[in-house]
This record gives C-alpha cells, structure tokens and sequence, in this order.
C-alpha cells in the first residue's frame, strides 16, 4: 500500500479549495455579476482545472449562498432581493447583539475591547476596496467570536457569503459608507461600558442603518 492516493487527494483539495476563492473573488469584484449562468465548460477551462473539480468548488459557493440554483439545474451568481436583505440584516443584527452581550458579561472584557479596537485600526488603516471589505468582515466576524459561542461564531460564518453578496447586490458605494470606521468605533465604546442593554442597542442600530443605507 502506497501513499500515493492520499497525496493526491491532497492536491485535489488543494485546486478545490484554489477554484473556490477564485470564483468568491470574480463574484465579490463583480467579475461575475449578480443573475449571471456559470458555465462549467468555460469556467473549468479559465480556472484549468477538471469539471469535477469545478463542481465541488461551485457546491461549497453554494452552501455559502453566493449561488443559486436556476432553470434547468444552471447555478447562477445569486441576486439579492430587497426583502432578503432585510432579512440577512435581521438575522445578522441578532446575532451580533448577542455577541455583544455576552462580551459584556466577561471578566476579561478589557481583553475583547482592546481586539476590537485593534480590529477597528486595521479598518481605518486599509488601503484597497478590497482590503476594506476584509476588514470590516473580520471586524464582524471577531465581535463573534469574541462571545465565547462557537455555536454563535458558526452561525455569523454561514451568513458571511450573503453578507459578501448584501455588498455586490447594493453597490460598492454604499457598502463603502457602511464601513465607517466611527460607526464600528461606538459598538467597541459601547461593550467597554459593560452595560449589555447599550451595547446591544449600539449593534441593532448599527445593523439597522445598515440595512437602510444598502436600500436607500
């Protein structure tokens, strides 16, 4: 018995994993616009790699919602709806207001406050689009993390290809306003108080105008 399928596994998850960030990539930059048919033909032979290979990559976008399925059985590069967008936001603002309540309640709250601020700085510090998209995700993603909740940090995860998608759908000029970094500043002030009421309104109103701004 050799290693050689092992290896060769490896390599295979290896392009899967290549083709995925890839694709994320064409559809957050808008490469792929929203509503657009992804060929496996033309994509397999852009990215080099096997159709099967493709599949893969393309059912893990899927689990992430950045594609849906079309007439057919084509995935297409999902469009958000209005409706679900408030509903993402609905969702989202629940569970990062959890997040922060349960950081409030810490005896090493000091110790979350200080990432968050850390995480705010690199927000202020981005140079590129992309670099600010990053950072704002990893912003939220941290305040989640913080919790303490796995269960809470994987179910923020779920949501984040909707939340890449909230960006592409509504267009790069509003995403960029809801990335303001003194915004994302008075959620931080708002968990060092320790108050989980004021800190819980401070992320619900974060989300909901949020929300407005990617639908205004």
């Amino acid at each position: 018995m050799t290693d050689q399928p092992a290896i060769l596994g490896l390599q295979r998850t290896t392009l899967r994993m290549q083709a995925v960030d890839a694709l994320r990539r064409a559809i957050t930059t808008g490469e792929l616009p929203p509503g657009s048919h992804v060929s496996e033909i033309e994509m397999s032979a852009r990215l080099a790699i096997s159709r099967g290979t493709l599949r893969e990559a393309m059912r893990t976008l899927q689990l992430e919602g950045l594609l849906t399925e079309g007439s057919r059985g084509r995935l297409l590069v999902r469009q958000m709806n209005q409706d679900e967008l408030l509903d993402l936001f609905r969702v989202r603002g629940a569970l990062e207001a959890l997040a922060a309540r349960m950081i409030c309640e810490h005896d090493d709250r000091a110790v979350a406050v200080a990432r968050l601020r850390a995480a705010v700085e690199r927000m202020d510090g981005a140079g590129s689009l992309s670099d600010r998209m990053q950072t704002d995700l990893d912003f939220h993603r941290l305040l989640c993390e913080l919790s303490g909740s796995s269960t809470l940090a994987r179910a923020w995860g779920s949501l984040e290809g909707s939340i890449v998608m909230s960006i592409t759908h509504s267009g790069i000029e509003r995403a960029l306003r809801n990335m303001d970094v003194t915004r994302h500043m008075e959620i931080v002030d708002a968990i060092a108080t320790g108050d989980a009421t004021i800190a819980t309104a401070t992320v619900e109103n974060h989300m909901h105008l949020a929300a407005d701004t990617l639908i205004s």
